[in-house]
């Protein structure tokens, strides 16, 4: 991470309401901004890494980010991904572990880091902040399995129309009167869906065929997600 930058104060950061300190006190913005720093992460740099130990919180500020599982040979499975707002590392925190995934920027981005104990002292001094957190878990929790379901039950070419419609959920902005496009390479998209670059392209291109996406370079263009809606829901 790269030293620590001017930030925008966290009672009106832009992310505030979406993330984990929505309900939190003036002072403790106040404290949290005293503490914190922010480092700028290039497309494809590391924020912390898979069974390292925790020193705080993570907290998006700008960009996309994934999280990363690498498997014994090492093949990488995307198990997450994170907008502006949303928080990462808590659960290692929370539960005294190392982190279970990597957390590496997707494009360029900045995030802010919290130190341990001043997340902990907002967290146990506010319970609405405290309640907010438990939400954010047990909605994490459901995401895994429903991934893992997913991952599980059904053919790769419904995947692949199920990990497109989930980076529109997550980057998409729903008051755009544009189709949902995202610049992203083949090999980040089929570790998303959990299959070979290669069948990817594959099946992107018979998409592309069928009039539910385009592809300009790495940018994919959802043109029809009724479509690709009723595709991925035929193993549900």
């Amino acid at each position: 991470m790269t030293h620590k930058q001017p930030l925008p104060a966290c009672l009106t950061c832009a992310s505030r309401n979406r993330s984990l300190f929505a309900n939190a006190t003036e002072a403790e913005l106040a404290e949290i901004e005293d503490a914190k720093n922010c480092g700028h992460f290039k497309t494809g740099q590391i924020i912390f890494s898979e069974a390292q130990r925790p020193y705080g919180i993570f907290c998006v500020l700008e960009g996309k980010i994934k999280l990363t599982k690498a498997s014994g040979d090492g093949k990488e499975q995307i198990v997450r991904l994170a907008k502006a707002g949303d928080a990462l590392g808590y659960r290692a925190v929370l539960a005294g572990e190392r982190y279970s995934a990597s957390a590496v920027a997707l494009d360029d981005s900045k995030v802010c880091f919290i130190p341990l104990e001043v997340f902990r002292k907002v967290m146990d001094e506010n319970p609405a902040v405290a309640h907010d957190l438990f939400i954010s878990l047990s909605r994490a929790l459901t995401e895994t399995e429903q991934q893992m379901a997913t991952l599980a039950l059904k053919p790769v070419r419904e995947r692949l129309a199920d990990a497109l419609l989930l980076l529109k959920k997550v980057y998409g902005d729903d008051k755009s009167p544009e189709p949902f496009s995202i610049n992203l390479s083949r090999e980040n998209l089929a570790n998303l869906v959990g299959t070979a670059k290669e069948t990817v392209i594959r099946f992107l291109s018979e998409f592309k065929e069928e009039g539910m996406v385009e592809t300009k370079g790495s940018t994919i263009i959802l043109t029809d997600t009724k479509r690709l809606l009723a595709l991925s829901k035929l193993y549900d």
